[in-house]
């Protein structure tokens, strides 16, 4: 009765204290009728059984009572006690490594799922890194002695029984994991109701911190403006530019950098109020309700006011700056155009007052003449700024402007300077005036001078260049020229001669002016800076150059005489040479083509020929000396042969490959002729077509050429071999046709192109016309007649044996008809002929 008391939480019907049998039958069925009244059927229970000590049934009841109270309450998900228990301890110890809860028995034999479920909830308790899963004894005494010590959870299991047991007891494990359950929903029911209660306090508490910050927030707003509109509503001028932009500078910075930030605030604080508002609505509170003056329509209000005087002082500020600006631009103008005109006159009366024009030459007078009226023409020209200077200072007055003590100074002192340069310039002139009339008469004597000595000059320097210029002339008859000029030039040196002394002269007269009227001459000639030094020193230098140049010409008169020599000794072997080897070329080509005699009669003659031209080879190195001598002497051309060294070397290496090649295709056509047993008669008729249609005598025949020989020789190239079975179908009739000199079969003629020009140079070669023409005529084996002969011997049949003939490299015969020992004479013959590898 006391286990259903404690297990129950409900008091039962007082026991009755005696310890009789029957006393002990009457409490026992106190403890069943409970039992039954909670709905929980006991079958085959009765209160005998237990007094008497019926262990099985004592300890089923006790498993029911356990079972209704402890467990049955458990639901997780709508599932049964068991289920819902085991559902509860996966979950919370599903973040757990080496935890895997699958049922009440031997997934609790290490111990792990015990500390797994007191360290998810009381992680203080255990350190579950520290346990190791292959120590479950110390696990379980871990978990088990915490749950007692801290949870109030009594030791029900033994750690050495779970472990020593293969599947320990589930009722046990699941009635001590549900005092697990029951110890921590209790907690966790009263975590979530304080959690509801922080909650509701942090809300709270929110809401009031923003009711603060808008307070705040709200009141530093409306002091920064009523700070600031005073401020704007200030209208004290300044007497400066530079005074007033200062106070719109500072009207910028407070634009740029001081109001941004107090915007800033004031959507901030219509932002913090609106989400008061909406937070106070949605926790059911009474809407927040601002101090007096702090409303939101009450900082807008003083918003505007504040932009009002904000628009205001900017108008006044740009107003307020033109206003100075009109003065500032007055007063810069005068400075600016005071500053030009001093700038102007400065050195200007200094200039005036120079004596320069006493040591000046006629034309540095004319030139300060010039130079004097283009001055007072400038002059002329600055009296409307000095006109402009007193007008703005005058405006400046009028205006009365702060400055206007040094603008009357300065101008004054610009008008009484502009006075003295009047005075000044008409000094000048008349100075200037006086000089010029007394060095005209000089300056023509000087300018008459340079007239004359200028061209003189160019002529002695043009003369001296000539004299001492490098020539190259490649002719005797260029040597001649140079040499007809010379003579002309030195017929012009008398004349000059007589130049130079009137030139003089002039020089001397000058001199005798200067001395007779005391005139301080300034410098040389203004003309010319030739002097009669100089005049008289190219004159000698003219002088000597001429012998010299004569003794240079004389000198490249011999050399181009000894060039001309040589030309005509190159020219007279190389007219010889160049046409000698031109005939032999003719020569060896008429023999090539012509047919006298057999081939070896060819080819002696041939022969002789090539050493008739080897002993010509003395003469073609005598050329090649001559012609070292006229590379020695820089001799580029040669109008006395069109032969040069270079064509004679190609036409003599030519002539030499010639005569080889020649000579060896004679002596193919011997072996081809020796070797297919072709006659001598059909040799040179094959001779004869191929130079008739060899028109242009190149030793080729073009495609067209070709084929037209081959029809001239009777060859049929119709698409089919012609049968010759007495009668003519329409191809032998076709071939008879291409024989006769009409068109032929293009297919069977591109055939034999291929053989006769493998390479595709659309030429054919006389020696492959013989080849292909030898391979047509001749008698020779082929393929098919080896065959043919090997069928004979092996008596019709496709293969041969051993024991007919033997071939070492015959290969195995392997058609359906073979028999053992069968060799393949087939693949035999067609690789002997090269038609088949071997």
């Amino acid at each position: 009765m006391l286990l259903l008391e404690v297990i129950s939480g409900e008091r039962l019907a007082k026991p009755e204290r005696g310890k009789m049998r029957v006393h002990k039958i009457s409490n026992v069925n106190k403890a069943l009728d409970f039992i039954a009244s909670k709905g929980v059927k006991l079958v085959s229970i009765g209160a005998e059984e237990i007094v008497d000590g019926n262990v099985k049934m004592t300890l089923g009841m006790i498993w029911t009572i356990i079972l209704r109270f402890a467990i049955q309450d458990i639901s997780v998900e709508e599932t049964s006690a068991k289920e819902g228990l085991l559902l509860w301890c996966q979950r919370k110890t599903a973040p757990y490594k080496n935890v895997n809860i699958q049922n009440f028995h031997i997934s609790w034999k290490d111990g792990l799922g015990f500390c797994a479920l007191i360290h998810r909830h009381r992680p203080e308790l255990i350190d579950y890194g520290k346990l190791r899963k292959d120590d479950p004894l110390t696990n379980l005494n871990t978990a088990f002695d915490v749950a007692e010590k801290y949870l109030d959870i009594p030791k029900m299991l033994d750690a050495e029984d779970i472990v020593g047991t293969a599947r320990p007891d589930e009722k046990a494990i699941m009635t001590y994991v549900s005092s697990f359950y029951h110890a921590f929903s209790g907690a966790q029911k009263a975590e979530t109701a304080a959690n509801r209660i922080c909650k509701v306090l942090a809300v709270n508490q929110e809401n009031e911190q923003l009711m603060e910050d808008y307070e705040k927030l709200a009141s530093d707003l409306l002091e920064w403006i009523r700070r600031t509109i005073p401020w704007l509503e200030n209208r004290a001028p300044e007497n400066t530019m530079q005074a007033m932009q200062q106070k719109l500078e500072d009207f910028r910075d407070y634009r740029r950098l001081h109001k941004p930030p107090k915007v800033q605030e004031k959507c901030q604080l219509e932002i913090n109020f609106n989400t008061l508002q909406t937070k106070l609505r949605l926790s059911n509170r009474p809407a927040f309700m601002p101090s007096e003056g702090k409303m939101v329509s009450d900082i807008n209000n003083a918003w505007g006011g504040l932009e009002q005087a904000e628009k205001g002082y900017e108008e006044w500020l740009l107003n307020e700056i033109r206003r100075l600006e009109r003065l500032d631009h007055l007063a810069e103008k005068f400075r600016q155009k005071a500053s030009i005109h001093e700038s102007w006159t400065d050195g200007k009366e200094a200039m005036l007052q120079q004596k320069d024009y006493e040591i000046a030459t006629l034309s540095e007078i004319k030139a300060l003449l010039k130079k004097h009226e283009a001055f007072e023409s400038d002059l002329a020209a600055h009296q409307d700024r000095v006109e402009q200077i007193a007008a703005i200072a005058q405006e400046l007055n009028e205006l009365d402007y702060y400055d206007s003590p040094s603008v009357n100074a300065r101008c004054q002192k610009i008008c009484d300077q502009w006075d003295n340069l009047g005075a000044l310039t008409q000094k000048r002139r008349e100075a200037l005036e006086r000089t010029e009339k007394l060095l005209e008469t000089i300056d023509q004597l000087y300018l008459e001078y340079a007239k004359r000595a200028a061209p003189f000059n160019n002529w002695m320097e043009g003369a001296m260049e000539d004299l001492q210029d490098t020539f190259i002339v490649h002719t005797i008859e260029e040597i001649q020229g140079l040499t007809t000029a010379h003579e002309q030039f030195k017929a012009t040196l008398p004349d000059a001669d007589k130049e130079r002394q009137a030139i003089l002269g002039i020089h001397n007269e000058v001199s005798k002016i200067v001395q007779t009227y005391h005139v301080n001459m300034a410098g040389t000639n203004p003309y010319t800076t030739i002097t009669p030094q100089e005049i008289n020193s190219k004159w000698e230098h003219v002088r000597q150059l001429v012998p010299r140049r004569d003794q240079a010409l004389m000198e490249e008169h011999a050399r181009q005489q000894q060039n001309e020599r040589l030309r005509k000794q190159f020219g007279a072997q190389a007219n010889v040479i160049g046409p000698w080897i031109q005939t032999k070329m003719e020569e060896i080509g008429r023999i090539s083509i012509e047919m006298h005699g057999t081939l070896e009669d060819q080819l002696n003659h041939l022969r002789q020929y090539e050493k008739s031209i080897v002993n010509y080879k003395p003469k073609i190195d005598q050329l090649e000396g001559d012609h070292q001598q006229i590379q020695e002497a820089l001799i580029f051309d040669n109008k006395h042969t069109n032969y040069t060294m270079e064509h004679i070397r190609v036409g003599w290496e030519q002539l030499l490959t010639t005569i080889a090649r020649t000579i060896n295709e004679v002596e193919n056509q011997i072996l081809t002729r020796d070797a297919k047993g072709i006659s001598q008669e059909q040799m040179n008729e094959f001779r004869a077509s191929f130079n008739h249609f060899d028109r242009d005598h190149s030793g080729t025949l073009g495609p067209e050429e070709f084929k037209a020989c081959l029809i001239s020789l009777g060859y049929d190239i119709g698409n089919d071999a012609q049968k010759k079975t007495g009668m003519m179908d329409c191809e032998d009739f076709r071939a008879c046709l291409i024989s006769m000199g009409y068109n032929m079969g293009e297919a069977e003629f591109a055939r034999i192109m291929s053989i006769v020009d493998p390479n595709r140079m659309g030429v054919v070669t006389f020696q492959a016309f013989i080849d292909f023409m030898s391979r047509e005529t001749a008698d020779t084996d082929t393929a098919d007649q080896v065959m043919a002969s090997f069928k004979i011997l092996a008596g019709d049949k496709n293969y041969i044996t051993v024991d007919e003939y033997c071939i070492a490299r015959m290969a195995p015969y392997h058609g359906h008809d073979a028999v053992p020992g069968a060799l393949d004479y087939m693949s035999f013959s067609t690789a002997l002929y090269g038609e088949s590898d071997l």
